[in-house]
């Protein structure tokens, strides 16, 4: 071993003793770094990766290699030198593996040399080290490869430039046969096969952060089979002009051998798909706990099946083997609950017709051009996930995330592929679910506890639907095998301690039949189980269908089988608004309402009825306007029952049509918020960091006024990062960025009720807020932000969680609904009069008695309740989303993202939290200026510069030690030879 390292000092001072190692470092730092900040774009992608330092590597380091090997032996044959190595009494096997590694020694400086980049992206991005440390071992392993081909190259050429052209040939083929362009032109499995041979395929593959063996051992395969063949050579060479014997042919057949035994290993290795490691952040190529959950819930074998083509797009095909290495870890964790198909529907006619029929999947035509020819082909690129008789279907627009990095250069990879199966799995496993019987999701007891007055207290409609609840807790008492338990207690049974303690505790009054009514009874349904509480809502009509609804809606709460209801409040503006100085346009939701679907059961509600759907789970405002009494009722009232009201609101609305402007914006909230502690002031935030926002810009040109839209930096998209994102709640796992546009702050008022107050989105330290309106940039008075500054920077509060117990708004107030139906009862006494007077239109025309409308008012909440805050109107509207994809260049998800969480965090089911926001261009750089951009960017020149005399002014040092060493083990050599 002291025999290869000093060959391989010798070898590498070799390199400094001229200019071969300058130039070489020179060369590949001036490239990388062109490639990095100008041939990718690095800020304009706005992306904290290294990707760019790694992706021309693999083409790279096959010229870079092929110059560095080409002199290793073929100069040693050039000066005469090959003959004395070979003579002197020194193993072949170490003057190859000495040479090999001084070229790899060579090659780690010039790597070390680089790590200022991912050094630099870490100070201005949330960088995963993960793909960076992947990036980095898939190099060195790369280029030991070529290395190994570059010396047994060197040692068959009889000059310099032969042995480049060979080196850089061989290499060549390696890359191209794994190349996207090349295994397009074939089927899945003749294009995989490819891939599987090919160089720059395997190192994309360790580039993304998965360290697989299979892929580290195909390069160690490389390096073993080149230098075997490399030492060979050298044996030959040694019996040049000698007659063949036994032992020439046993060098011939072990170093066949070895290369058979190192070929073969690799078709051993590749169905073996377990060993290998996530070294990204998150693990987001493992299979999470959650996934593992939710797939041991299965009772039956659950068919996931991918329908993808032999002839897709070329930008999908490289998608295709990495969903099947997914899926088969997702068959591997489902334990024998999986069954994993993949197919191309178009061998297979009949699961084609079945797919087209059954379950509505379609190819897509796909149109791409190439250098010679431009053509579109009709491909499948679908993931089918059935259980019993439910089924999810997955396009390639739900898996894939698209980044536009210029004009005609698209990157498309993987958008979150656990994320995406694992929801279709929930989805089919809860609607499957659902059709089941209901306690068999329940796996804890669950009680129903009535405080309801005697008959004789009670109306008579309510006299009778209490008999009907009685046939319907009778019924799910039988059906429930022991799970549920049914009590009724009479508050006001005894001295009324029972009564006082269910005011105290929850909050619950005696009801009345109308306002004016002196008459007062209890009738409140409590369910207990598992430390959860719900208040089940009289249903609306009294009957006893309704109330079978209702009852079951509130189990489903303790069940974790079934999708969950998301009530949803979005403004319904007319066009008589804009006489009132309202914006004239709806503010749209489509695609928050869409992704939330997909996940939950989405109703609508308009509130007007002062209740909300018996079924509602969780309540979300977005925008609301204009709320009335009722409206505010039914809101206030389901706090109070313990639920969770998100709301986005702000005092502000801005309207894009025509002239950009702010208007005031009336949500009617802010009295209930105010009441709650909570204030939405009547100002609008900007911050120094900040998002992009295209802006339409007038131009001058030779007297002409042109106007052109500009993506410029606007203080009002707040752009809040890591340090602004409260991670400690669990609310925003995964979500690093969010821009909250035209945001106004959120002030905390004490209203002496002792909650839980989690700040969760607050603006950076250099933002402040302002009272005017006008939010179009004057670039000519402010040149710098395109507004006026303040002094008075700080913090801004734009979201918040507040949870724990609230006093209800109308607490010690008539209830709205009372005072509606009382009204009614003035209007029909007036009817009645104007009929005894003669002024009644027709006798005949007798209208119904109105349903006597029972009124109450919950006091207080429990402590389960909560709030969740967010200061703006617009962050989630479709507009705003659209805007931010067209500024990033691929689509914008997080402030859906971070709305999903909230959701999945109120209703306690926070598995998918810890596996959605994983996309691959989910993590972004900071806010920079230009100025910002270049300043980081000659640093970065400026250290290569520094590192590259730095090696020059150690150079003498290591030559100095290299030639002593080399020399001594020549004269040891030569006395032992004597």
């Amino acid at each position: 071993m002291n025999h290869v390292l000093n060959i391989a000092r010798k070898e590498f001072s070799g390199f400094f003793s001229t200019p071969v190692a300058y130039i070489f470092f020179g060369v590949f730092l001036a490239i990388t770094l062109f490639i990095f900040f100008w041939g990718e774009a690095f800020f304009g992608r706005n992306i904290a990766d290294v990707r760019p330092l790694f992706e021309w590597m693999p083409v790279l380091m096959i010229f870079l290699v092929a110059a560095i090997t080409m002199r290793m032996w073929a100069e040693e044959r050039r000066t005469g030198t090959l003959e004395l190595l070979l003579t002197a009494p020194i193993n072949s096997l170490h003057l190859v593996l000495g040479k090999f590694l001084a070229c790899l020694a060579l090659i780690v400086l010039a790597l070390i040399l680089t790590l200022p980049l991912p050094v630099t992206v870490s100070l201005i991005g949330s960088l995963d080290w993960g793909p960076v440390v992947g990036g980095y071992i898939a190099t060195v392993f790369l280029a030991a490869a070529y290395i190994a081909i570059g010396l047994y190259a060197s040692s068959r050429a009889l000059n310099q430039i032969i042995s480049l052209i060979l080196t850089a040939g061989i290499c060549g083929v390696f890359y191209l046969i794994g190349a996207d362009k090349l295994t397009a032109l074939f089927s899945n499995q003749p294009s995989e096969f490819l891939k599987l041979l090919g160089s720059g395929s395997r190192f994309e593959s360790i580039t993304r952060g998965m360290i697989d063996v299979r892929d580290l051992y195909y390069y160690v395969s490389l390096v073993g089979v080149f230098l075997s063949l490399n030492i060979l050579a050298l044996e030959k060479l040694r019996w040049a002009g000698n007659p063949s014997n036994a032992n020439h042919r046993n060098w011939t057949w072990l170093t066949g051998l070895l290369v058979a035994n190192f070929v073969a290993a690799n078709l051993w290795l590749a169905p073996i798909s377990s060993m290998r490691a996530d070294m990204t952040q998150g693990k987001i190529y493992s299979i999470s706990d959650a996934t593992r959950g939710y797939l041991m819930q299965l009772q039956e074998p659950m068919l996931i099946r991918g329908y993808f083509s032999a002839q897709t797009h070329p930008l999908l095909a490289p998608l295709v083997p990495r969903l099947r290495d997914l899926l088969q870890e997702y068959a591997l964790a489902g334990e024998g609950r999986l069954r994993i198909e993949f197919i191309d529907p178009q061998e297979h006619p009949e699961l084609e017709q079945e797919a087209n029929e059954k379950y509505a999947i379609r190819p897509v035509p796909f149109q791409f051009a190439s250098k010679y020819q431009s053509s579109v082909v009709n491909s499948y690129f679908n993931v089918l996930v059935q259980y019993g008789d439910q089924h999810q279907v997955l396009g390639f627009q739900d898996l894939i995330d698209v980044k536009v990095q210029g004009e005609g250069d698209l990157r498309v990879d993987l958008r979150n592929p656990e994320y995406d199966l694992t929801q279709a799995i929930k989805k089919a496993l809860y609607a499957y679910q659902g059709g089941g019987t209901l306690f068999d999701n329940i796996e804890h007891p669950v009680s129903f506890t009535g405080y309801v007055s005697t008959d004789d207290k009670l109306p008579e409609i309510l006299q009778t639907f209490r008999k009907e609840l009685d046939v319907v807790l009778t019924d799910l008492q039988q059906r429930s095998d022991g799970k549920f338990n049914v009590a009724f207690q009479d508050p006001e049974a005894g001295d009324g301690e029972l009564a006082a303690r269910l005011e105290t505790d929850f909050g619950l009054r005696p009801m009345s039949v109308g306002l004016f009514d002196e008459e007062t009874f209890w009738f409140y349904m409590i369910l207990e189980g598992n430390g959860q509480m719900f208040q089940v809502p009289l249903p609306e009509n009294l009957e006893k269908s309704a109330f079978e609804q209702s009852i079951q809606a509130a189990l489903k709460r303790f069940s974790k089988g079934f999708l969950k209801t998301v009530a949803v409040h979005v403004p319904i503006i007319d066009q008589t608004m804009s006489q009132l100085g309202q914006p004239n346009r709806n503010l749209q939701f489509g695609w928050l309402q869409n992704t939330l679907a997909e996940e939950h059961n989405i109703v609508t509600t308009n509130l007007e009825s002062g209740q909300l759907p018996d079924e509602t789970d969780i309540l979300l405002l977005m925008a609301p306007q204009g709320l009335d009494e009722k409206q505010l009722f039914a809101i206030d009232q389901f706090l109070m029952r313990g639920g969770t009201v998100i709301a986005s609101t702000s005092p502000y609305r801005v309207e894009m049509q025509g002239a950009l402007n702010a208007q005031p914006y009336n949500s009617g909230l802010d009295d209930w918020l105010s009441h709650h502690g909570i204030t939405v002031e009547k100002q609008l935030v900007l911050d120094e960091q900040n998002s992009a926002f295209p802006i339409p810009v007038e131009r001058r040109v030779g007297g002409f006024v042109f106007q052109e839209t500009r993506l410029i930096d606007y203080p009002y998209f707040v752009d809040i990062r890591e340090q602004g994102i409260n991670q400690e709640s669990g609310l925003a796992s995964g979500v690093s960025q969010v821009t909250v546009t035209w945001a106004s702050p959120i002030k905390l008022n004490d209203d002496g009720q002792k909650r839980t107050i989690t700040r969760l989105l607050e603006s950076s330290d250099q933002s402040w807020a302002t009272d005017n309106l006008a939010v179009k940039p004057d670039f000519e008075a402010y040149p710098d932000l395109g507004f006026a500054s303040s002094e008075q920077r700080q913090n801004h509060l734009l979201a918040i969680i507040s949870e724990g117990r609230f006093e209800s708004y109308f607490k010690n107030r008539p209830s709205p609904l009372a005072i509606d139906s009382s009204s009614d009862d003035v209007d029909e006494h007036e009817h009645d009069l104007h009929e005894l007077s003669g002024e009644a239109e027709d006798a005949a025309e007798i209208e119904e008695t109105p349903q006597p409308v029972i009124t109450r008012v919950i006091g207080h909440s429990p402590e389960s309740a909560r709030i969740v805050l967010f200061a703006s109107n617009d962050f989630l509207a479709d507009d705003m989303l659209n805007l931010a994809t067209m500024g990033l260049g691929t689509r914008y998800t997080k402030p859906v993202e971070l709305l999903e969480n909230a959701i999945d965090w109120s209703l306690e089911e926070r598995g998918l939290l810890t596996i959605r926001g994983r996309s691959q261009f989910s993590r972004t750089l900071d806010p920079l200026t230009q100025s910002e951009q270049l300043f980081w960017e000659y640093l970065n020149y400026g250290l290569a510069l520094s590192g590259l005399l730095l090696v020059g002014l150690t150079r003498r040092w290591i030559k100095k030690r290299a030639q002593l060493r080399y020399a001594a083990i020549l004269d040891a050599s030569s006395v032992k030879s004597a």
